[in-house]
């Protein structure tokens, strides 16, 4: 692979999709970004427009591989690109036409509740967690499954048409892949083993679709993609795009490449991405450590033929899109950097504690009548201590999760890594080592989700000789130390749960 100087990583996530060139030491080359349509026909439903998604991945690939050839001054192009990895928001549900490549409704993305009577019906026979000991979760609205029979079950004709084996369901790697390498002619229709495992669809010991399970749900089989590794060499992208012939060759959900991209290979160590939710995964090893703490069990990741790595994972719903929620809705901020200025100038929460339970809460609590909150407010508040309330909350939302985590591992954390747009905030990345009374962690290269896609592509074509060469790239560049008292963080956090459960029960049952 002498030749070849650069992999690429397409990040298809909640907001915007990006492309990013990497060289051999891991660094940042160039990127291409787009923002996409966030579309809410209803209180609590999330949509994408599948096809602004994929016509967007084309255009970053363009701009970054443009961008690429400015910063190396010469023309940078396919026969430069060693390999393509693709990374992507997770259980996010794209059902589409394989004669037409038209999808057949919105993309229904994960942060979406509109399936929790589909969540109740199925919890009826063996309650909310019957399949957790096969698929690793407990039942909500947060898998794919759901917003799969959602739309089969609500979308005049779709049925008839996935029973007829007309219809494709991927998440958007799925999605991506399949139209880079042909679309319907003859694009791959594949997943990987971290993304198939956050559907509720597939064995976390067998790595195989459950047909039991797709067929108490009404999901005929032919739907689903094949279920490949995190890093091999799944085809080459069509000879019409700009990257004619390049090998797609890496694939994993959002969370998961993350905490590849941060090294986090050793049972034990853990990653924390702060972004439009926030999300904690824990290396541990290769086994699947059941939940009794409100966690997901999942797959980490799979390299080619070596053994299945897996982890637990608390997910946060809202944590950066409660901030957006200050700008656009209430209109206290202009900009997430006047968050923080506001929270600066405060000493501190002034007692208000702010539970975004937007789309109910997510772990440890599992709560989907769970509605948001802001308690303790006195007429001494003000929108600075909103605003630090606002940041404050994700903070403590982290602290629950890890808590769950360390008992279920019975490890504790030394450190935690970080990353993500949320990390350019000093008071919460502060406040957040304070919580959990461990060093918060950010590395140089904190775009770490791209990254983590671009060694697993780098390393099932040889750029990367493995593991080892992601461990020696990773490089420290900032580091928060715990400074508050026992006492006081005790106090914060069991304020913290009273205000939580001023949350519950919002929602009215039929």
């Amino acid at each position: 692979m002498s030749d070849k100087k650069f992999v690429m990583a397409i990040d298809q996530g909640t907001t915007s999709s990006r492309a990013i060139v990497f060289d051999h030491s891991g660094q940042i080359v160039s990127v291409g970004q787009m923002e996409h349509e966030q579309i809410f026909p209803h209180a609590g439903w999330v949509e994408h427009d599948a096809m602004e998604i994929w016509n967007n991945v084309r255009e970053v690939v363009g701009t970054a591989l443009a961008s690429a050839t400015k910063h190396e001054g010469k023309e940078v192009n396919h026969h430069d690109i060693a390999a393509l990895g693709i990374t992507n928001q997770r259980e996010t549900t794209i059902i589409w036409d394989k004669n037409t490549g038209m999808p057949v409704y919105n993309a229904i993305v994960w942060q979406d509740t509109r399936s929790q009577d589909i969540v109740d019906r199925l919890a009826e026979n063996g309650g909310p967690d019957r399949w957790r000991s096969i698929v690793g979760e407990t039942l909500s609205t947060y898998a794919s499954i759901t917003k799969i029979m959602w739309i089969l079950e609500n979308v005049k004709g779709v049925r008839e048409r996935a029973e007829a084996g007309d219809l494709l369901f991927g998440n958007p790697d799925t999605w991506v892949i399949w139209n880079m390498t042909g679309g319907v002619n003859g694009g791959l229709h594949i997943t990987d083993v971290t993304n198939a495992s956050r559907t509720m669809l597939m064995d976390l010991k067998t790595l195989q679709w459950r047909e039991d399970i797709c067929q108490e749900a009404g999901i005929p089989m032919s739907m689903l993609p094949e279920i490949k590794s995190s890093s091999e060499v799944y085809g080459q992208c069509r000879q019409d795009g700009l990257l004619a012939g390049v090998p797609v060759a890496g694939d994993l959900g959002d969370q998961q490449a993350a905490t590849f991209g941060q090294a986090c290979f050793e049972p034990g160590m853990a990653k924390n991405t702060y972004g439009t939710g926030c999300f904690m995964l824990m290396n541990t090893g290769t086994e699947p450590q059941p939940s009794e703490n409100g966690m997901i069990t999942t797959v980490a990741y799979k390299i080619g033929d070596e053994p299945t790595v897996y982890a637990l994972e608390g997910s946060i719903a809202v944590t950066g899109s409660l901030v957006q929620w200050l700008r656009d809705n209430l209109k206290i901020i202009d900009s997430a950097p006047e968050a923080d200025r506001l929270a600066e100038s405060v000493e501190d929460n002034g007692g208000v504690y702010f539970v975004p339970a937007f789309s109910g809460l997510f772990a440890p609590y599992w709560r989907g009548d769970a509605r948001g909150a802001i308690v303790g407010m006195t007429r001494y508040n003000t929108k600075a201590h909103i605003a630090r309330a606002a940041l404050e909350a994700t903070a403590f939302q982290t602290r629950e999760v890890l808590d769950a985590m360390e008992a279920d591992s019975g490890v504790k954390l030394e450190e935690l890594r970080v990353d993500g747009g949320m990390t350019a905030s000093d008071i919460l990345m502060q406040f957040q080592s304070d919580m959990v009374g461990v060093p918060v962690v950010l590395p140089v290269v904190a775009e770490t989700t791209a990254l983590g896609a671009a060694y697993a592509a780098g390393i099932a074509v040889g750029f990367w000789a493995g593991t080892d060469d992601v461990v020696n790239n990773w490089q420290e560049h900032k580091r928060w130390e715990p400074k508050m008292e026992e006492a006081e963080r005790e106090h914060n956090l069991s304020q913290w749960k009273k205000a939580v459960t001023r949350t519950f029960d919002w929602v009215e049952k039929d």
